[in-house]
């Protein structure tokens, strides 16, 4: 039987699009500062350190785990770093977390980063190639697929696209933050990749995340309330094989219900009290409320426009504004993780599901081939 694992720090780099006041070092041992101080520890309290980011060619920097070792306290001890894409920042806290329930660790700090503003994202995301269409222009044909086969009307993403942004209003952390914003306003910005506007579209930003994860005897003297770690999963396919379907991936189906079942967890739609869900464009959120299990195949969307995910909805999704918000694309499943942690905790703030004690973090990446999600929950699970 594993060791129980629990987070009892977690930290985020400011409100800030870029950060050019600081160096890629400086941005992540600011998120591990906060991290430590709500854990109420030191340097010397980490035993380890995980650290993920995207694709090395983002920013430029072959090897960060070895740049990064001073900066994070980590001289003379084990660091790794997790890579799997966009979902790298899940992964690398699901890494973080086998670490612990292993019993190999006690204390672990895990930290995920992305400096967009001193590299080129879309020239990395298509493999050093010029002209390349960026991430949206990949995703944007299996929203086209996902609107026509279930019949969803266009202004679904526009309300995402709304929901989101007036969540990020109320996050201090949010990186993007868009005063009045409108049906219409979104429907009226520019055709980026169609279906997808703008307004509908994540942002590129500088931010790191962090969290420190540890084993139950010291959960138990934290001096804030830990979130439990119920359960853990990642999964992964190729991005291209026959009867692939890419709009409701097998591996984010598979996935999330895994850690359902560790959790144990029969109905995820009524057990969970909030989700901190990767949607990088608008759209995504109906896609993966189907391929979470939280409603039947082509249902997703009416979610959306019945307000149940809304966060005063019954599954709130996304409170913190989510991927639409802020950006790090290393650090953007961290951060998924961190505030479904933050709401168990009773930590959000302004954006706090009310009795929230069960979330779930997802994260996904690459050709939507990369998964990984965690459950959290305020009180202790079983043994």
């Amino acid at each position: 039987m594993s060791v129980q694992a629990a987070v009892v720090g977690i930290g985020q780099t400011k409100h800030a699009k870029c950060r050019d006041d600081l160096s890629l070092a400086g941005l992540v041992r600011e998120a591990a500062i906060r991290a430590l101080e709500d854990a109420g520890m030191g340097w010397s309290d980490i035993e380890a350190v995980i650290i993920g980011t995207a694709p090395d060619s983002f920013e430029g920097l072959m090897m960060p785990e070895l740049y990064f070792a001073d900066a994070l306290g980590c001289v003379g001890k084990p660091i790794m770093r997790v890579h799997t894409a966009g979902s790298v920042g899940g992964s690398t806290a699901v890494v973080a977390t086998h670490l612990v329930e292993s019993g190999v660790r006690k204390r672990v700090l895990t930290v995920a980063f992305e400096k967009q503003s001193e590299g080129d994202t879309t020239w990395g995301l298509s493999g050093g190639r010029s002209g390349g269409v960026g991430a949206g222009g990949y995703f944007a044909p299996h929203v086209r697929s996902y609107i026509e086969r279930s019949g969803a009307p266009d202004y679904v993403g526009w309300m995402v696209a709304v929901k989101d942004r007036q969540n990020a209003l109320k996050n201090p952390y949010a990186h993007l933050q868009l005063e009045n914003i409108t049906f219409e306003s979104v429907k009226e910005s520019p055709m980026v990749w169609d279906p997808v506007h703008r307004l509908e579209s994540c942002p590129t930003s500088d931010g790191a995340a962090a969290m420190v994860i540890v084993d139950a005897d010291t959960a138990k003297v934290a001096p804030t309330p830990p979130a439990w770690i119920h359960a853990t999963a990642i999964r992964s396919e190729l991005g291209w094989f026959p009867g692939r379907d890419a709009v409701n991936p097998q591996g984010g189906q598979d996935c999330s219900a895994d850690v359902y079942k560790q959790a144990g967890i029969t109905n995820p739609r009524e057990e969970l009290d909030m989700i901190e869900c990767y949607v990088p464009f608008s759209w995504y959120e109906p896609m993966w409320m189907e391929n979470l299990h939280i409603t039947e195949r082509g249902d997703g969307w009416k979610l959306t426009e019945e307000g149940h995910t809304a966060i005063d909805g019954d599954i709130p999704v996304n409170c913190s504004g989510g991927v639409l918000s802020s950006n790090p694309i290393g650090a953007s499943g961290m951060l998924r993780f961190a505030e479904a942690a933050m709401q168990v905790r009773g930590q959000a703030g302004d954006h706090q599901v009310p009795n929230a004690h069960l979330a779930l973090g997802h994260a996904y990446g690459g050709a939507a081939q990369y998964f990984a999600c965690w459950v959290v929950g305020s009180e202790r699970p079983e043994s």
